[in-house]
C-alpha cells in the first residue's frame, strides 16, 4: 500500500510543478508560496478532522514537536526556494535539480539514521545524479 501512496505523491508533486509554474506568472514567488501553504494547512486540518484524529494532538511528545517544527521550517524553506526557482527557470530543469533531494536524503539517512548504504542504492543515486546533470546541461 505504501507504494500506491508513493506513486500518488509523485504524480501530485509533478502536477504541483506544472500548476505552480502557471500560477506564479506575474505573482511574487513568496506570496505564491504563502497562498499555497494556506491551502495545504486547510487540507491537512480537514483530513485530521475527517479522520477524527484531533485528539492525538495532546499526545505528541516534546521531541516530536521539536522535530515536526524543524521539518516544517525545512519544508517552508524548500517551497520558497522551489517557487523562486520555478519563476526563474524551466519546470523540467528545476524539477530535475529538486529531485537531487533523493540523493541528499539517502546520504543524510546514512549519517543521521544509520540507514544501510547498499551498492544498489549507490548505483541508483549515481544514475539520478547523472540524469540530473544530463537534463540541465
Amino acid at each position: 500500500m505504501w507504494m500506491v501512496f508513493a506513486l500518488l505523491s509523485a504524480f501530485f508533486a509533478a502536477l504541483t510543478s506544472i500548476l505552480a509554474k502557471i500560477g506564479i506568472n506575474g505573482v511574487n514567488s513568496n506570496l505564491a508560496t504563502a497562498v499555497r501553504t494556506v491551502v495545504v494547512v486547510a487540507m491537512s486540518w480537514l483530513m485530521v478532522f475527517v479522520t477524527n484524529q484531533q485528539s492525538g494532538l495532546s499526545e505528541i511528545s516534546k521531541k516530536s514537536w521539536i522535530f515536526l517544527i524543524l521539518s516544517g521550517l525545512a519544508t517552508g524553506a524548500s517551497w520558497l526556494c522551489y517557487y523562486r526557482a520555478l519563476q526563474l527557470g524551466s519546470v523540467a530543469e528545476v524539477a530535475a535539480i529538486d529531485k537531487l533531494s533523493i540523493v541528499i536524503t539517502v546520504f543524510l539517512a546514512v549519517i543521521f539514521l544509520q540507514d544501510t548504504l547498499t551498492i544498489k542504492t549507490l548505483i541508483g543515486c549515481g544514475l539520478i545524479t547523472a540524469g540530473t546533470v544530463l537534463m540541465v546541461w
